[in-house]
């Protein structure tokens, strides 16, 4: 999201309690304070029009912190509860997140690579939190799964720059944007395509550069925006990157883009 904010979920078998088990890692930095949590799926339901799942806090389950997934034919959308920190007596409501189905083709690696469902143990609970008191993490240094451990996704570097007839005020924000699909057609663009998004954020205009970690493989396109209205939308008047600088990560792969903002926006 920027600097100080993201999320990193992952889902991946584990052994707990002699069995074999579904695993869901919630985690992330909240103005650069980090928090992981582990949950097991202890609930199930599955029809041909909606799928659900819920995953409970492994130690201490559904009364510390749980997650709802529901999966339908066109979109997902997680649930998460917690009782803050131990101060309440049952989870309460703390995040949704809601995704749109909108690119069928992106998800084309992933299936041909894990060819699901399969069991295939990714880590052993068994002994993991023993003496803990919950399976929540707030140091980088004791998470048991860390998010540079995950295997299969990749890093990409992009390096952003202005034209000479575009001299920004450093004040102001600039938006990288990773699609799946182009935004120009030529010199024309598609603002209809931006529904394509993979990821962006949102950076001071001086920053220059970012790097997005975690990235499933794939071909990508990048583009910089210049926010010069401050709406946080390619809005008239914004200046914009009109390549398409595209790239193509492989798993665990490491790649660097360099798009130019060079068009004010009619």
């Amino acid at each position: 999201m920027d600097t100080l904010n993201d999320i990193f979920m992952s889902f991946f078998i584990a052994k707990y309690d002699n069995q074999y088990k579904v695993a869901f890692r919630n985690g992330g930095s909240f103005g650069g304070m980090k928090r992981v949590a582990y949950f097991l799926a202890d609930s199930v339901s599955e029809t041909s029009g909606q799928s659900f799942y819920r995953f409970s806090e492994v130690i201490k389950g559904k009364s510390r912190a749980y997650t709802e997934v529901i999966r339908k034919s066109d979109s997902l959308i997680i649930k998460s509860y917690t009782n803050k920190t131990n101060t309440l007596p049952s989870s309460v409501p703390h995040m949704t997140w809601l995704a749109k189905l909108q690119d069928t083709t992106s998800v084309d690696n992933a299936v041909n690579t894990f060819v699901f469902p399969k069991k295939s143990l990714t880590k052993d609970f068994s002994t993991m939190f023993v003496g803990q008191t919950e399976a929540i993490y707030y140091n980088s240094a004791s998470d048991p799964y860390p998010e540079t451990a995950q295997p299969y996704l990749g890093k990409t570097t992009v390096n952003y720059t202005f034209d000479a007839s575009h001299v920004p005020n450093p004040n102001k924000k600039v938006l990288l944007i990773i699609m799946t699909q182009p935004l120009f057609s030529g010199f024309t663009p598609n603002l209809a395509n931006l529904k394509y998004r993979s990821r962006y954020v949102t950076l001071v205009a001086s920053d220059n550069s970012f790097v997005f970690n975690y990235m499933h493989p794939g071909s990508y396109y990048v583009y910089a925006l210049y926010d010069n209205d401050g709406n946080n939308t390619a809005s008239s008047g914004d200046w914009l990157s009109t390549a398409n600088t595209a790239f193509t990560l492989g798993a665990l792969g490491t790649t660097t883009v360099s798009p130019q903002i060079n068009f004010t926006i009619p």
